[in-house]
């Protein structure tokens, strides 16, 4: 093994001096040590030492082209994680730069979640934001995850087919954006192979059963463009293979069809070295063999978003068979199997950087974009899945400016994309100059206008018609937003309204600016604006509210409480001093409540409001049946407890009561697919017994009734909590009373 890792660290030293001369290799051969001390007597799952395990994503970001500090940091990737080292001593050994890279790609293992989900994603949204600030952390991510699968077999089963699932989502879709084709190929095949090993090694035998005859094959094609190429003197490098085996497997799944009916299995890249070389040898092909319709793309005069450039056709070849050409630069050539690596400078001074080319990494400043408007890690994920690693198509504005959009996307995600304001005024669109339904989906080259309107509005039916998140995220802030402006109103005037059943006018308690943020601050609120929202949307009454600012009209114009309020009907009925001489005494009623006065009394709460323990209450002695407990801000009850005073007593919670009780959460969302189970999973996580649900979908809204049972009101409120932070829900609240 001694052998092994001195062979690997020559290699790596012998590639980082062929890429940059002015490479700092005492640095990295520092860094070796420090690692190796480090992860001493770790060993891997195959039984070599752990050390080689770094050394090799060492040795891949070499390849790739990195500098010196990121082959360092693919050295130290783990001794955060798996040592007793941490990112403050890696400062202070060897730079703030590749500290900063090791702690980007240093998984959450300590952070505090409620499940290896939630860390995980956790994770990723954590890379991907260091990733935004510098791509050569998730460089070494994916250095690192390609030796892990090219050495799965040392797993179980069942993780090698979580790993390489996460692969397939994850990393081999980051490296094609990244524009690493050598890394998602590679990638993607070892993913089928523990994925669908039976297709994989299938596809392996067969294709290997008829290597003499492509070969021949292609060495005929050859041939013929050399002879052709020549005439010219066009200087041209040919090569061909056949394609993946992931791609492969990929069209046989689409076209449903079996190997043997597949023909165009067979990619020839042509290298030449100019673009105008590039066009003259793609004439001499379709002079050569007819081209099939369809199937030519130029993607040096429209690059893909991963920096990507070459011309793709496919023709009919000399048995009759399609197969598939590539022509491209020398320099096209090395960006598409490096992608962003290939775009690395090395300056004469010994240091490094990235060609940042704003057109080719603007997506990079999306991450950031995303993480400020998702709700939620998985959210965030979601988006990246999403925006970032679809498919992509290319539209033109009407003054030929290019926009990049996820396949699928129709003319709102293109309005969002150009300005929220576009799109929140959109009242349609036109494409190549002809009207279009919103629901229409954009193709390569469309021309699309969008027509706005200063009255028109979006609408809540638009979230299931976009495809971006960018766009759906930008529809739900506008609703949010007007959302909050109509509660705020609706808890205004409702508050209002509520002062005046007082004989209080409302001016002189709503007039003081600093009473009022003081009493928002006790009540849990940040702002009286937040409290007129609370009440608008029926998290708060306003008779709660009136009761407190109440209190306040009475110490400023010194007034005594009338004897008619609800507070003084309840002191009527409370002797303290009784209460407390005999409280050892008093029995408790149902579920923990305490009746102050009455001793072995039954007791039980109303169905119309529910109380839990924390609620406030008020106990009913009714006719035969004992004390019905009510929430004190039961509008059953209102009217009563002064009509009948005399029949209402004072009651509280026994706080050493567990027991269980059943409540109603009211819930809005918009309507998309999943949403209501989305929303008991939630709960379902969270440990909360759901006992009934109710679901209704009205005008692109979706409507809950949930019963759940809790133990006591802190668990509901953090319950309405987690449900809020949920992706298109606009409201949540208790239901107290019909």
């Amino acid at each position: 093994m001694i052998d092994e890792a001195s062979t690997l660290f020559k290699e790596i030293l012998d590639t980082v001096y062929e890429n940059n001369k002015h490479a700092d290799l005492e640095l990295i051969e520092e860094v070796y040590r420090f690692a190796e001390d480090l992860h001493k007597g770790q060993f891997r799952k195959s039984g070599e030492p752990y050390i080689l395990h770094p050394m090799n994503v060492a040795l891949i970001l070499a390849k790739l082209g990195l500098d010196e500090r990121a082959v360092c940091a693919g050295f130290l990737h783990d001794v955060v994680e798996d040592t007793n080292c941490n990112q403050f001593g890696l400062a202070d050994h060897f730079g703030e730069d590749v500290a900063f890279l090791v702690n980007g790609v240093t998984k959450l293992s300590k952070l505090e979640c409620n499940s290896k989900e939630e860390r995980q994603l956790e994770s990723y949204r954590k890379m991907f934001l260091s990733m935004a600030e510098d791509v050569r952390v998730v460089m070494i991510k994916l250095a690192d995850r390609l030796h892990n699968m090219r050495t799965l077999r040392f797993q179980k089963e069942e993780k090698q087919r979580a790993i390489a699932q996460e692969t397939l989502e994850i990393y081999a879709p980051i490296a094609n954006r990244l524009g690493i084709s050598k890394v998602k190929w590679e990638l993607e095949d070892l993913c089928l192979r523990y994925l669908e090993p039976e297709a994989f090694y299938d596809l392996v035998e067969r294709i290997s059963m008829k290597r003499d005859e492509r070969e021949e094959y292609i060495q005929n094609i050859i041939g013929q463009m050399t002879k052709e190429l020549d005439k010219v003197e066009i200087k041209a490098e040919i090569s061909g293979r056949p394609k993946h085996f992931f791609s492969i497997y990929n069209k046989m799944k689409k076209q449903n069809k079996d190997l043997d009916e597949l023909y165009d299995l067979i990619a020839v890249r042509l290298l030449v070295d100019s673009v105008k070389d590039c066009y003259a040898a793609l004439g001499i092909v379709h002079t050569l063999w007819r081209p099939i319709p369809m199937r030519f793309k130029d993607y040096i005069a429209m690059p893909k978003p991963n920096m990507y450039q070459s011309l793709h056709t496919t023709v009919i070849g000399p048995n009759g068979d399609p197969f598939e050409i590539q022509i491209r630069t020398y320099e096209m050539h090395h960006t598409a199997e490096y992608g962003i690596a290939a775009h690395w400078i090395y300056k004469e001074s010994g240091g490094s950087e990235i060609s940042k080319d704003n057109s080719q990494l603007s997506w990079l400043e999306q991450i950031k974009e995303m993480q400020n408007e998702a709700s939620d890690s998985k959210d965030f994920l979601s988006s990246l899945k999403i925006d970032l690693f679809s498919d992509t198509v290319f539209v033109f504005s009407p003054k030929g400016e290019v926009y990049e959009l996820p396949q699928g996307s129709g003319p709102l995600d293109f309005a969002y994309k150009v300005h929220s304001g576009v799109g929140n005024s959109c009242m349609g669109a036109k494409v190549n100059k002809k009207i279009v339904p919103l629901d229409y989906q954009l193709k390569n080259g469309d021309i699309v206008e969008i027509l706005t309107s200063k009255q028109a509005k979006p609408s809540l039916d638009w979230v299931n018609l976009c495809k971006t998140s960018q766009a759906r995220n930008k529809i739900r802030q506008w609703f949010k937003k007007e959302g909050r402006d109509e509660n705020m109103q609706r808890g205004k005037d409702s508050l209002e309204a509520e002062l005046k059943k007082k004989d209080i006018e409302p001016s002189a308690v709503l007039h003081k600016q600093d009473t009022l943020i003081e009493l928002a601050n006790r009540m849990g609120y940040s702002s009286w604006d937040d409290v007129c929202v609370g009440i608008g949307n029926g998290s708060l009454t306003a008779l709660q509210v009136v009761n407190k600012l109440y209190d306040e009209y009475q110490k400023y114009h010194k007034i005594k409480p009338a004897e008619e309020t609800v507070e003084s009907l309840l002191a009527s009925k409370a002797n303290k001093e009784v209460r407390r001489k005999q409280q050892d005494s008093t029995k408790k009623g149902t579920g923990g409540i305490i009746v102050e006065g009455f001793e072995g009394i039954p007791t039980r709460f109303a169905s119309c409001c529910k109380p839990l323990p924390g609620d406030p209450v008020v106990g009913y002695i009714t006719r035969g049946r004992g004390v019905t407990i009510h929430h004190l801000d039961c509008p059953n009850i209102k009217g009563g407890m002064v009509k009948e005073a005399d029949r209402y007593v004072h009651a509280y919670w026994d706080m050493e009561d567990s027991g269980i009780y059943q409540v109603e959460v009211f819930v809005i969302a918009i309507d998309r697919p999943k949403i209501t189970p989305e929303v008991m999973s939630l709960i379902n996580d969270s440990k909360v017994h759901i006992t009934a649900i109710s679901s209704r979908v009205k005008e692109g809204k979706t409507y809950m009734n949930i019963s759940i049972e809790v133990r006591n009101l802190d668990q509901v409120i953090l319950m309405i909590d987690k449900i809020k932070s949920i992706s298109d829900v606009l409201e949540v609240k208790r239901t107290i009373a019909d």
